[in-house]
């Protein structure tokens, strides 16, 4: 019997040092044998199949692709932490960091699809993948799953990632394949030359993959019970934050650029309570308050001022929440902010009431603006009635001092369901099981000579999580105050 021949030498960054032949030979001996107990199955295996049917219905005799998505460049050949495409995840229940270049594949079968998740298993200790690849090696990235426990975990049949060419091919000429495009451009761009070698009109297959993301987006609109118990811990876990920050709040005043601090502290406990931030802090103190998407926070924060803060935290799952509330840094409202305040909190109010079974969507939104238009027009600000500002083809003055919408869909994306047609998001319905966000404002910028003096400078909005019931609405985010004496009195509660 011959000597095996050794494995060879893996190809290197140019900065890391070769391995020797005796450290080759040396670095697979006694170790410990991975565990032969499987894990039990993620929280969400048992939603899946259903999700998985329910696109297999939509999609009969065709090839469904789902990638999770590659790491991605933040510099140099440093990566951003991974996160998977929200498809990917709602049909294979992986949250945290899982998995890196993943594809799941919904094969068409007699019986509708057959689910295959194709990921790239560990390798043995032997190969050099084990200590030399830093993005799959174990002394690098930690153990990963073998085939057998990723099919475990997920419930799925399983298969490595080099077979994912042959399956991708197979009949690709008369099976019809479609596409998330959002995950991965480098995958769309392999895909597309694969049909082009195949003969697939690619203006087709685009538009088809197209339809595919809008009916993948739809179909989270009305979440299942373990996505509303996920966004019920999103929420909780946000609270936590959201406590954290107030209880330091006197801290990030004493030490400069309060804004920073403030975004610190929250991102902690996001990372301590879940898996991240679900969308960058907004962490805005006196002025910036009025500008929507301040996320520079690079300011102080002052006696007297407002923070807007505007921040989720994202679960394990990879639920998020997003929550909002403007708090007096000092502990207390001072006349002007407490009247602009309670102005948002009864428009916000009165969107809630309007989130019911059978509403429209819009609905929410036009309850909250018309209590708005009433406060601005008392106020002198509007040029015109409140009823003429409220017109939609008309009027509109009102959106000077609030621009954006009211509400928006909330889930696995801070904006979920994004792709989602019109008629079924704006104008849709409100069904049970959808989650949305209420979230009116009113920003009044210092520069803006049309705002009463004593108001300029003030930024407010208070937002909550919603889930649309049988009978009405469920605020997911009660855990936190909303009314001024309630805000002051929580303050005060946590500072002592």
């Amino acid at each position: 019997m011959t000597d095996q021949a050794p494995a060879a030498q893996p190809e290197l960054p140019n900065r890391q040092t070769p391995f020797s032949q005796p450290f080759r030979e040396f670095i697979p001996q006694d170790w410990a044998p991975y565990p032969d107990e499987l894990p039990e199955p993620l929280p969400a295996t048992a939603w899946t199949a259903a999700r998985q049917d329910a696109v297999s219905a939509m999609f009969p005799g065709q090839r469904l692709v789902l990638p999770a998505g590659g790491l991605k460049p933040r510099s140099n050949d440093t990566d951003y932490r991974f996160r998977a495409h929200s498809a990917f995840a709602h049909l294979t229940g992986l949250g945290g960091d899982r998995e890196p270049d993943a594809v799941l594949v919904l094969e068409p079968t007699d019986a509708r699809h057959a689910a295959v998740l194709y990921f790239k298993p560990r390798a043995p200790r032997t190969d050099p993948e084990f200590y030399s690849d830093a993005r799959y090696g174990e002394l690098w990235v930690g153990q990963r799953e073998s085939l057998a426990e990723m099919a475990a975990l997920t419930g799925l049949d399983v298969a490595p990632i080099s077979e994912l060419e042959t399956a991708l091919t197979k009949n690709l000429q008369v099976t019809p394949l479609r596409l998330v495009r959002e995950a991965d451009a480098t995958f769309n761009a392999h895909i597309d030359a694969l049909r082009a070698e195949a003969g697939v009109d690619l203006a087709g297959a685009s538009a088809a993959d197209q339809a595919f993301e809008v009916a993948l987006s739809e179909l989270r609109l009305v979440k299942d019970p373990f996505e509303l118990d996920e966004l019920r811990a999103a929420c909780a876990a946000t609270a936590v934050g959201f406590e954290a920050v107030v209880a330091d709040l006197p801290e990030a005043v004493r030490r400069g650029r309060g804004e920073r601090w403030v975004e610190g502290i929250f991102g902690l406990h996001a990372r301590h309570q879940g898996n991240a931030l679900g969308y960058d802090t907004i962490a805005a103190g006196g002025e910036h308050a009025t500008t929507l998407h301040w996320i520079d926070n690079d300011g102080d924060l002052a006696p007297g001022d407002l923070l807007l803060l505007d921040a989720g935290v994202e679960i394990e799952s990879l639920y998020t929440a997003d929550i909002t509330r403007t708090l007096p840094v000092s502990g207390t409202f001072t006349p002007a902010q407490r009247t602009v305040y309670q102005a948002v909190l009864e428009a916000q109010q009165a969107g809630i009431d309007a989130a019911r079974p059978g509403a429209k969507f819009s609905d929410v939104h036009n309850a909250a603006i018309a209590v708005l238009a009433r406060h601005l027009a008392e106020w002198g600000m509007l040029p015109v009635s409140a009823e003429q500002s409220l017109d939609p083809v008309e009027g509109g003055q009102h959106r000077r001092w609030m621009v954006h919408g009211t509400s928006h869909h909330l889930g696995l994306d801070v904006h979920d369901c994004a792709l989602a047609r019109n008629e079924n998001y704006r104008g849709g319905v409100l069904k049970p099981g959808m989650v949305i966000t209420v979230e009116p404002g009113l920003y009044f910028k210092s520069t803006d000579l049309l705002v009463p003096e004593e108001f300029r400078g003030i930024g407010v909005r208070i937002e909550d999580d919603i889930a649309i019931t049988s009978d009405g609405a469920e605020i997911l985010s009660a855990h936190l105050p909303r009314h001024p004496d309630e805000v002051e009195a929580w303050i005060a509660g946590i500072w002592g």
